[in-house]
């Protein structure tokens, strides 16, 4: 990729479970509310994986993808993300720790909605770039009991992914 084409800012989205190829439904929103948030030019690539049960197959490619980003566009900041099985696949990504400390410097922030490993607390080295939402009664992320919480329309229209998408503005 030339310089010219390489964005200020791609978002490296891994989509929820069963959603069809690109970013899925809360992906699309939280690109668009970055967008919304800042003049910078943001691209966007959707994680290329099975999202059935695969997401470790998931953690490779946004590994593989930040890696490639980092020798081709390397002024380009990177957001790290995913909804449900594909916040899975960023937090293992983040947790497996396989980027060199050169590649983890193009990672400006880290975005998880629904992820079921909420509990152990962000990975050491993107806790301070790292924010984790999990809507109200979301059993997978949280203590709740509602399954209807961790459907898209929850965090879709909850105001958790406006928030997000401040938290990495202010990153940029």
């Amino acid at each position: 990729m030339a310089a010219a084409q390489c964005p200020d800012v791609e978002v490296v989205f891994a989509r929820g479970r069963q959603e069809p190829p690109g970013v899925g439904a809360v992906g699309d929103v939280f690109v668009n509310a970055l967008r919304s948030k800042t003049p910078l030019s943001v691209g966007v690539y959707g994680v290329n994986y099975v999202a059935d049960t695969d997401a470790a197959a998931g953690a490779t490619d946004i590994r593989m993808r930040v890696q490639s980003m980092a020798k081709t566009c390397p002024n380009t900041r990177m957001v790290l993300g995913g909804y449900s099985l594909g916040a899975t696949a960023a937090d293992l990504m983040t947790r497996a720790n396989r980027l060199s400390s050169s590649e983890r410097q193009h990672v400006a922030a880290v975005v998880m909605f629904g992820n079921g490993g909420k509990r152990l607390g962000p990975a050491p080295a993107y806790a301070d770039r790292t924010i984790d939402q999990c809507a109200d009664g979301d059993p997978i992320c949280g203590r709740g009991f509602n399954w209807d919480s961790h459907l898209q329309p929850s965090y879709i229209g909850s105001g958790l992914i406006d928030q997000a998408a401040s938290y990495v503005a202010g990153r940029l």
